[in-house]
Formats: structure tokens, C-alpha cells, sequence
């Protein structure tokens, strides 16, 4: 039916009131066809892309400080009703703070993670013990964990000057108190002089309610500190790539401070992070997240947790920007993370980092040498940048509002119905078995990434359908965003 339309010469061109005649013809054309209700519901659907309203204003924040393996995460995770941060038996393995949102009797609130706070220690653990004292800083109220059994340490004492100064609220959580003989170690938490110790067990949930009270009693209804969110919410930019690309020091740099913990050690990051940014008068969350290592049932402890953490940053976010390392050839573990987030259907950018280590004479070649790797993915737009000096940022969000662009495209039926009358006419289906399948109608039922519906009267051969995509791709666009095409095969009724 299609290919006996006289389709114009170019889509683009296309008139509304043509559109609308098309796909009126169409439609009557395809009611001869047995069709499924699942069928109808995709033709008669009337499509409006969605929109997620963001929070009107900022949330109080409550921050979990304490040091090492006291129960932080563990008591995070109770929290919020959910195992979102990375727990294991070991200590250390929160690194950075990490927000979440939560909710307890009506209130809702923002609760901060942080890596344990140290004294006078070096390297990396000096880093995590810094974000520490920022949170400290950032907090509207202060939830100070201890372990009951051990009791104050000397490390827990030093923290009491530095709450204290900070002058916001503190509750007392005496955690791993898992029965009523734990009840006197808590009770010896009452020399430290920050107020009653409540007797809780994170990991069975014991106290935690009361604990909850507690804080909320000193928590404000809005933050102190932040501003609104802008209606609409703000986009999520998840930054992903094997370990040690540079994903936390380009989060850094367009947040223009030491927001993440950064070290030359691979396999940094564990949480993924979450920041509000503003870039080209625009705020943004920009989500940083743990390298993915190898195939996820490869993994273990803590690397294991942090790659499902970096799939579900993926899931939640609207473009992922893949970061790739300019100065090494690109590995297995950067193609599969390429397909991770095609797999998801998010809007992709590619981000080549630390460009500047490159000498001048070797760019030309490596010019070429990536175009051969990501061939497959040449519709993604792709920026060279390094995340130290700053070289080409200001690159990287016109290339993420083009990806997010392509990602929420819609193309009106009746055009969609006469760029294929033109393609099918050049370019017919070749005949298998003496047969050639005819393409009826098509829609698109979806954005976020595009999803075609494709009726046709015999199966299309993958061939042909990549052919399809590639001059969608061609004639309209969608440089950055996955697309998808499914064809259902129809018969004709019997009369």
C-alpha cells in the first residue's frame, strides 16, 4: 500500500494537511488486515511525552557521620527502604557522600552518606575524611553513628569539637545494639555530651523508628542551604566508563570543586554520585558513577554491588555521556559499556578524555583509528576534552542537548508514512521465496529512545531493517539516541 503512494521527493516537505490525508488513507487501507487489540491500542494511543515534575524547593538534609564500619550504609539503606548503597564487611567502602532521597512520617528529606571520618591520615582516606567535613558543612542536621559494643574511640572524641563547631543539630545513633543486654553500651555514650544516645541495630532495624523521631524533631521543613529546583526537573547526565577514565575529574571540573574523591588508584568511586550543575545557564544533575570492571557475575564484594549501583545510574538517567581514554586503544570493556547504555535506551554521548596527553603529530591518526572502533555507533556525537585542564568542555553540553534532542523526537505519522513510501520505492525488499513482503503502515508509539511500529504483510530481514535505520537516521536526525524498530506481521482477513 505504501509503495503505491506518490511519496514527495523529500519527507521534510510534507504539508500538514497531506500528513493528515496520508495517514487517514493508510489507515483505511489497514483496517483489511487482522489486527490485535495490543495493535489498535499503538494506532489509536494519543502520544504526549511525559514530563517528570521535579521538587519545588530544597530539601532538608540530613547527614550520616561517623567513622569506618560503624553502619553507616547499612543504616542509609534502612532508611530509605532500600539496599542503594554499597554495604560490605570490610571497612572503607563508601568513599564519597551520596544523597538520597527519604521520607519518614510525612516528612521528606534528603539523606547524606559519607566515608568514614579519620584523624591525621593520608592519601585517599584523606580525601574520603575531607568530603566528611564538607557534608558536615552542607547538613541541616546531623545524624553522628557510633558503634555500641566498642564504645567512644579516641576518633569518635575528636569528631565532637568539629560537630560542634558546626553548630547544626546533632542526634546520637548508637548502632549494633541487637537485644536488650546492649542497652548499658549505649547508655556509656552519654560522656561524649551531644544528648541522648539512641540505642539502635541497622541491620535489623531495631530503634530506628524512634531514631527517625528524633531527628526529624530537629530537622527544618526546607533547607537551609541549596536553591529551587527549576520546574520540569533538571536533566540526568550519568558520566560511566571503565575503571579510571577520568569520570570523577570531570564531574569536578564542571562542578568547578573537589566534589568526588579522585586518586590515581582504579576503582575510586563505589556510589554513584549525584550533583546539581549549572552549565550554559542551565542546571543539570550530572550522576558519577563506578567503573565497570567486566561482566557483572564476574565480579565480587564491593566491585559487584557498585556495578549494579552504575546499571541502576544508568536506568535512572536521561543521557550517558561514556567516557573513553584518548591516550589508550579502546578495550572490550569500553565497547561493552557503549552497549550497556544503548541496551538501557539512553541518549549517548562519547567523550574522549585526556586528549591533551595526545601529541599533535599521533591525532590525526587516532582521528581515524576511532572512527573505526566506534563504527557502529557513528551516530553518536563525540567530543574530545580532557577533564584536568578543562581543554574543550564547553563542547560537551551543546552535544548533550543535541543527544537529548534526538532522544525526545517525535515524527508525525504521516510524515513517517511518506519517508517510507519514498524508501520502499528506491529501495523495495528483496524477494524471498518468490514472495516480497509489503510495508502497510507505520507509527511511532514511543520517544525516550524513538520506537517505530513497523506493519508490514512478511517478515523484514534485519538487513533491511538497519537499512531503514540508517535513513531515518539520514533524513531526520536523531544523532545521539538510540533507535528502536519492530515489525508486526499481519495477514489479510479471510472473507
Amino acid at each position: 500500500m505504501i509503495e503505491d503512494q506518490n511519496a514527495p521527493a523529500d519527507a521534510e516537505s510534507v504539508a500538514p494537511a497531506d500528513d493528515e490525508n496520508r495517514e487517514r488513507a493508510l489507515r483505511v487501507g489497514l483496517a483489511e488486515y487482522e489486527l490485535a487489540d495490543e495493535d489498535l491500542a499503538i494506532l489509536d494511543s494519543g502520544f504526549v511525552p511525559g514530563t517528570d515534575e521535579g521538587p519545588a524547593g530544597p530539601l532538608p538534609i540530613l547527614a550520616v557521620i561517623g567513622r569506618p564500619n560503624v553502619g553507616k550504609s547499612t543504616l542509609v539503606n534502612r532508611i530509605i527502604g532500600r539496599r542503594e548503597a554499597v554495604v560490605e564487611d570490610v571497612p572503607g567502602v563508601t568513599r564519597d557522600r551520596v544523597s538520597y532521597p527519604a521520607e519518614w512520617a510525612g516528612r521528606r528529606f534528603m539523606l547524606m552518606d559519607t566515608g568514614g571520618w579519620e584523624h591525621n591520615v593520608f592519601g585517599i582516606h584523606a580525601r574520603v575524611a575531607e568530603q566528611a567535613e564538607l557534608a558536615i558543612q552542607m547538613a541541616d542536621a546531623i545524624l553522628f553513628v557510633l558503634d555500641a559494643t566498642v564504645g567512644a574511640t579516641g576518633t569518635d572524641e575528636l569528631v565532637v569539637p568539629l560537630l560542634r563547631k558546626s553548630g547544626k543539630p546533632v542526634v546520637l545513633a548508637a548502632n549494633k545494639v541487637d537485644g536488650p543486654s546492649g542497652e548499658s553500651d549505649a547508655a556509656g555514650l552519654w560522656s561524649l555530651g551531644l544528648g541522648e544516645p539512641h540505642a539502635i541495630s541497622a541491620l535489623h532495624g531495631r530503634g530506628t523508628g524512634d531514631l527517625l523521631d528524633a531527628a526529624m524533631a530537629v530537622l527544618p521543613e526546607i533547607s537551609a542551604g541549596g536553591g529551587v529546583v527549576p520546574e520540569g526537573g533538571p536533566r540526568r547526565v550519568a558520566l560511566v566508563g571503565r575503571p579510571n577514565v577520568g569520570k570523577s575529574s570531570l564531574l569536578n571540573k564542571v562542578v568547578g570543586s573537589e566534589r568526588v574523591v579522585v586518586d590515581s588508584v582504579a576503582g575510586t568511586t563505589r556510589d554513584p554520585v549525584d550533583e546539581f550543575v549549572e552549565l550554559a545557564g542551565k542546571t543539570w544533575v550530572f550522576v558519577d558513577t563506578a567503573g565497570i570492571r567486566r561482566r557483572v557475575h564476574q565480579t565480587s564484594g564491593a566491585d559487584f554491588y557498585a556495578s549494579l549501583r552504575t546499571q541502576a545510574a544508568i536506568e535512572k538517567a536521561e543521557v550517558a555521556v561514556v567516557l573513553l581514554d584518548a591516550s589508550e586503544p579502546i578495550t572490550e570493556q569500553d565497547t561493552r559499556v557503549i552497549s550497556q547504555v544503548i541496551e538501557a535506551g539512553r541518549a549517548l554521548v562519547i567523550a574522549y578524555n585526556k586528549w591533551d596527553l595526545m601529541d599533535e603529530d599521533r591525532r590525526p591518526y587516532l582521528e581515524r583509528e576511532i572512527e573505526q572502533d566506534l563504527v557502529q555507533v557513528q551516530w553518536a556525537p563525540r567530543v574530545n576534552i580532557s577533564a584536568t585542564s578543562g581543554r574543550h568542555m564547553d563542547r560537551l553540553v551543546p552535544a548533550i542537548e543535541t543527544s537529548l534532542a534526538s532522544w525526545d523526537m517525535r515524527i508525525s505519522t504521516g510524515r513517517l508514512n511518506a519517508f517510507l513510501g519514498e524508501l520502499v520505492a528506491a529501495h523495495p525488499h528483496p524477494l524471498r521465496g518468490g514472495k516480497q513482503p509489503r510495508i502497510l503502515f507505520a507509527t511511532q508509539a514511543d520517544t525516550r529512545p524513538p520506537r517505530f511500529v513497523i506493519f508490514a504483510s512478511g517478515f523484514l530481514e534485519a538487513g533491511y531493517r538497519r537499512y531503514i535505520e540508517r535513513r531515518l537516521r539520514e533524513t531526520f536526525g536523531f544523532e545521539g539516541s538510540p533507535i528502536s524498530i519492530s515489525v508486526r506481521v499481519r495477514e489479510k482477513r479471510k472473507r
